[in-house]
């Protein structure tokens, strides 16, 4: 068993990771990098001056723009997806039987839970985006992502009305309470651009859970 779910979660979370990249290639990438060209060229960062002692080679690491940038961020979104997967799968081990359409069920409980309720309270945000200090927006997604996930699961895994109360009532939890947001908010790229993004964003997070959800159940039904 422990060998079918981690096969299954790997060879899922290959296919839904290799699929996400290809969405954000054509998608979101051209939006963000339209958005960085609203931004104020900072001449200072590519000072090679020796006023602060720190020598050009001990900066950081970051992969070059084009093939290199796409191949780690599919690299990193195939470990992404590999762990949903883990977190489906092991799901899927605790019911009797599963079946494809019960996989894209709870791939759209994963896309509800860790996307479309957090973005609800805090959008995704375009470079150039004033936000509030990045602790406390992590904090309040985490908080959000588990009660989401909680509350999802008692409405639609449990019989009984108090329960399925208890679950509406978790899921609303972190947005009576509110995400954080700056005082001022201000955006460097047009609304236009913005809007698109977040359009984009949830296009490419919906295809990513939907392909994890349904492959993983396949492969795991597979494997029986």
């Amino acid at each position: 068993m422990f060998r079918r779910i981690v096969f299954s979660a790997c060879v899922a979370g290959l296919l839904a990771g290799v699929v996400l990249t290809a969405v954000q290639q054509l998608q979101v990438v051209p939006i963000i990098l339209e958005a960085e060209s609203h931004e104020p060229q900072d001449e200072s960062a590519h000072s090679h001056g020796q006023e602060d002692g720190h020598a050009h080679d001990h900066e950081a690491w970051s992969p070059d723009d084009g093939l290199e940038r796409t191949f780690w961020t599919g690299v990193a979104n195939v470990g992404m997806a590999i762990g949903f997967g883990l977190l489906l799968v092991a799901i899927y081990s605790l019911r009797a039987s599963i079946n494809w359409w019960q996989g894209l069920l709870f791939g759209l409980g994963g896309y509800a839970a860790f996307f479309a309720l957090p973005a609800a309270g805090l959008a995704p945000e375009l470079p150039g985006t004033e936000a509030a200090e990045l602790g406390a927006r992590q904090a309040w997604w985490l908080a959000t992502v588990i009660l989401s996930a909680l509350g999802l699961a008692l409405i639609a895994l449990t019989r009984r009305w108090g329960l399925r109360i208890a679950g509406i009532v978790l899921v609303a939890v972190p947005h009576l309470i509110g995400a954080p947001h700056p005082e001022t908010h201000s955006v460097l790229a047009p609304a236009e651009l913005l809007q698109k993004f977040i359009v984009a964003t949830a296009i490419a997070n919906a295809v990513f859970w939907i392909v994890l959800g349904t492959s993983s159940a396949v492969v795991f039904k597979k494997l029986a």
